[in-house]
């Protein structure tokens, strides 16, 4: 009898194990449909938010409902997981030339990586995926 406990352990463990990859295992969505051509700045008055997407992805959302993907041209560390940044810029426009710094959150915000921007690419607005 004391054979089988091991066995059974191992068998429980490998439907554990062979069970969790499939569902995580979703297709990325696809991406937008980019809707003209890129700029390289955005007037700033006209940015009503911001959501990081990743490491290396920003979405700009204008005060008239435009989206503007800016893909960085590196990966910038935390950018992702703090999904906060902020930035500096002396004309009324930010630009692909222009620094955010991530703004680390919890126990007091601190200041992280600074990355520069790319282009900003206006796309389709992305649909919310019904639950």
């Amino acid at each position: 009898m004391r054979r089988s406990l091991p066995v059974i352990a191992i068998a429980v463990l490998g439907l554990w194990v062979s069970a969790a990859p499939a569902s995580a295992a979703k297709p990325p969505p696809e991406p937008p449909k980019v809707t003209g051509p890129a700029v390289s700045c955005l007037q700033l008055p006209n940015i009503r938010q911001t959501e990081v997407r990743d490491d290396q992805t920003i979405d700009f959302i204008t005060r008239g409902g435009k989206r503007y993907r800016n893909t960085l041209p590196s990966k910038c560390p935390q950018l992702g997981f703090e999904r906060a940044f902020s930035y500096q810029t002396s004309i009324a426009q930010l630009c692909n030339v222009d620094i955010i710094t991530v703004i680390v959150q919890g126990g007091g915000s601190r200041l992280g990586a600074s990355c520069g921007l790319g282009k900003f690419t206006p796309i389709e607005s992305i649909k919310k995926a019904k639950s």
